[in-house]
């Protein structure tokens, strides 16, 4: 079952990418209204974790929901969004929080625009240009280039997780497979639908070795219990 549930997350991991997170169903549905809109497959995913989901992920448990679409869809989604976010420009309320934002921070959304829904990223532009400063698409090619290489860095050191996973195949657990199927295989998608492995080359080597002593022990363990 664990196997079979394996295989069905590859297989829908390969055909589509997380394009956005959400804290709750509505916002998301706005976002596939859109898509759809534009004619623009799309997935939503609020149940199971997908493979590229990482142990230590900061916000997967407020952003819970998500919307996947194709790799080859992400920058036809963006430029759609981007269109969109320009049209609420005229009619942005004068007391929007971004006003009170220095250039500093403005400079940041526009470097972590993942971070950020595309009317803000839109109008910190704005706000930029209406101070003087430079913005044009060399500077914004250039930021997210930037951000492509930083959020393509593997995972911080995963000891202790290692040492969880060879305890657990060890011992004949499950989790001792599961842990070690995820530091081995597990991939995060970058803004540009891209995806890269999550863990370092070391992680993951230790990861395929927890998986396969696992998948050594557990039937052992398994059918020791059955007789017992």
């Amino acid at each position: 079952m664990v196997l079979g549930l394996i295989l069905m997350n590859i297989k829908m991991s390969n055909q589509y990418s997380i394009f956005r997170r959400f804290s709750n169903l509505e916002l998301a549905v706005e976002l596939t209204s859109i898509l759809n809109t534009h004619g623009i497959e799309f997935i939503i995913d609020d149940n199971s974790p997908p493979v590229d989901v990482t142990f230590n992920v900061g916000s997967s448990l407020q952003d819970s929901v998500e919307v996947r679409i194709q790799q080859t869809d992400f920058e036809k989604a963006e430029l759609i969004l981007e269109h969109e976010a320009e049209k609420q420009l005229n009619t942005i309320d004068p007391n929007y929080y971004l006003f009170e934002f220095s250039n500093e921070e403005l400079y940041d959304i526009l470097l972590k625009a993942d971070e950020w829904n595309k009317f803000d990223y839109t109008l910190a532009q704005k706000l930029l240009k209406d101070r003087g400063k430079p913005i044009d698409k060399v500077l914004l090619d250039s930021l997210k280039k930037q951000r492509i290489e930083d959020l393509s860095k593997p995972e911080g050191n995963q000891k202790p997780w290692i040492a969880a996973g060879y305890i657990f195949a060890l011992l004949g657990g499950l989790l001792g497979l599961i842990i070690g199927y995820f530091l081995w295989t597990s991939k995060k998608t970058l803004p540009n639908g891209h995806k890269v492995h999550s863990y370092s080359q070391n992680d993951r080597t230790h990861g395929k070795y927890i998986f396969i002593i696992s998948l050594l022990i557990f039937p052992i363990s398994l059918a020791i219990r059955m007789i017992i």
